[in-house]
């Protein structure tokens, strides 16, 4: 297994093409894992793994593609079914509350990357390329890309996959736990749900590692 932990020198690109995959796939499958739900109080860390074709998406497709974050919803509703459908492959997975609260925000991040990746079908890539600093210990060459939602297209890909399931699982918890605006907030700790955290308290759903969670519930005790 070999992992890198840096990102290769590139030249500033303003939106996210397969320089990366082509660079360093040589030819073999590659792939491109994110994640999504770092920062909220409550739900699951969600990450994707995505294996785009060696010849690129459709054109129209591959300039609709960037960073999850830099899209609205709807367009991000409108790519997802687009990405699975050129793909030759794609996988979700994530690490629960319970387990951020257990192994910290960053290895459970880790964990739900690795699981991502176990989860894809077919041959395994022979490169995952990965967003952010860190890579999770994976039976292949695994490269660390800053920003790499913005740089890479298959992670871009992944980032929106990820975003598009993670929205989709706080809108069921939502109808779980009405209180707290997750169809809006998706855990985040916005306003809204800082007053539903401390009016209707905590649920199985909220990471209780995270300070206000922490502390209110140890108010409620």
């Amino acid at each position: 297994m070999t992992t890198t932990k840096t990102t290769r020198p590139k030249a500033a690109r303003s939106h996210p093409d397969l320089s990366f995959e082509t660079t360093l796939g040589q030819g073999r499958r590659v792939c491109g894992i994110d994640e999504v739900g770092r920062g909220p109080l409550a739900g699951p860390v969600v990450a994707a793994a995505v294996v785009l074709p060696p010849e690129g998406l459709p054109q129209a497709l591959a300039r609709a593609i960037n960073d999850s974050k830099a899209l609205s919803r709807a367009a991000r509703e409108d790519l997802e079914p687009e990405i699975r459908a050129h793909a030759l492959a794609f996988a979700l997975a994530e690490a629960t509350a319970a387990e951020i609260d257990h192994f910290n925000i960053h290895k459970a991040t880790l964990l739900a990357m690795k699981r991502a990746y176990e989860a894809l079908t077919g041959e395994p890539p022979a490169v995952a390329l990965i967003d952010g600093k860190f890579t999770p210990d994976l039976p292949c060459l695994a490269e660390a890309i800053v920003k790499g939602d913005g740089k890479s297209q298959s992670i871009a890909a992944a980032s929106i996959i990820a975003k598009v399931a993670r929205d989709r699982e706080m809108c069921r918890l939502a109808e779980l736990h009405p209180h707290y605006g997750w169809d809006r907030n998706a855990g985040y700790p916005t306003p809204e749900h800082l007053e539903a955290l401390r009016r209707h308290g905590v649920t199985d759903h909220h990471r209780v590692s995270f300070a206000p969670v922490r502390e209110q519930k140890a108010l409620s005790n």
